[in-house]
């Protein structure tokens, strides 16, 4: 069976993402040196558009390079390369849309300042969702017992760059024991996140999460549900340090990404979960859902196909 098509578009050109289009000298590939970020369609118009720009410029700026396009620029961009995907994928689903902004290309060595102007990738694909059956049943995730999150004192977990192979390395341990992704725990053994997901505990009826101190991606999904869908439900949040000995006492968990939305965890290893309807991670669903079709309705502008 082939694979879905791709739409690729890299430093202004079109192309299918199988066909090469960057230098080996590329400091992305070499290096890792690079950020990036994913938004996805929701009803035909992308999503949290401006918080996750602000992120990327945020990561950028972390990395101490400037974005090379305006916020006009990139959104004309993505249109070009969402019609583009269309005209080949065609179909009306919800697409996937990732950015990914290198410091450059140069000669090779470490120092920045070898590199040139950044280069930038866009990648369009069909938006790759949880099935009804996997959201019935909940994920399942597995500590990662060989690595530790890498520490904000070395590579901040905020700043989402190029770098993922802690992650890759850690969800390949998950898998091994034969778990949906890995949950990593920081040098204090505390939980942080999974590989591409925030996570969250529910403790007598309120939804806890580990705070950005634990070492953290600050998710535009948690942010979401902290400031404005749990308190629209009626669910208190609270950002508090999570040990793995607390799990037992923890009724429900759930993930937390642009892709998956809310996910309902259905076990940590050996500590199960409640899953389904009657559940706070239902309501929160619920109550999601509907602030996603609210925020679309706001913003027909952004809508790329």
């Amino acid at each position: 069976m082939s694979a879905p098509y791709i739409q690729a578009y890299t430093n202004g050109r079109l192309h299918p993402a199988t066909e090469p289009s960057l230098s080996p000298l590329s400091r992305g590939f070499l290096y890792g040196d690079a950020v990036y970020e994913v938004w996805r369609t929701c009803g035909g118009a992308i999503f949290a558009w401006e918080e996750h720009f602000r992120r990327l410029e945020a990561s950028a700026a972390s990395l101490h390079f400037a974005l090379p396009f305006t916020r006009e620029e990139m959104l004309a961009a993505i249109r070009r390369t969402a019609a583009a995907y269309r005209a080949v994928a065609g179909g009306t689903h919800e697409l996937y849309i990732r950015l990914q902004v290198s410091r450059g290309t140069g000669p090779i060595g470490l120092d920045p300042v070898l590199a040139e102007t950044p280069e930038v990738v866009l990648l369009v694909q069909k938006c790759p969702e949880l099935s009804a059956a996997a959201l019935d049943r909940g994920v399942t995730l597995s500590i990662a017992r060989d690595l530790r999150r890498n520490p904000a004192q070395a590579l901040d977990p905020a700043w989402k760059t190029g770098n993922y192979l802690n992650n890759i390395l850690g969800l390949r341990e998950a898998r091994a024991r034969g778990a949906d992704d890995v949950l990593f725990l920081n040098l204090q053994g505390e939980l942080t996140e999974a590989s591409t997901a925030n996570v969250a505990v529910v403790r007598d009826g309120a939804v806890i999460t580990p705070p950005r101190s634990a070492g953290i991606l600050m998710g535009i999904t948690r942010d979401f549900l902290i400031r404005q869908v749990a308190p629209a439900a009626g669910v208190a949040v609270r950002e508090v340090a999570i040990r793995p000995e607390e799990l037992p006492d923890c009724r429900e968990a759930f993930v937390l990404s642009t892709t998956k939305d809310l996910a309902p965890v259905a076990a940590i290893d050996d500590v199960r979960f409640e899953v389904g309807p009657g559940t706070v991670t239902a309501r929160l669903r619920t109550a999601w859902a509907a602030f996603v079709r609210e925020r679309i309705a706001q913003h027909p502008e952004l809508r790329v196909g």
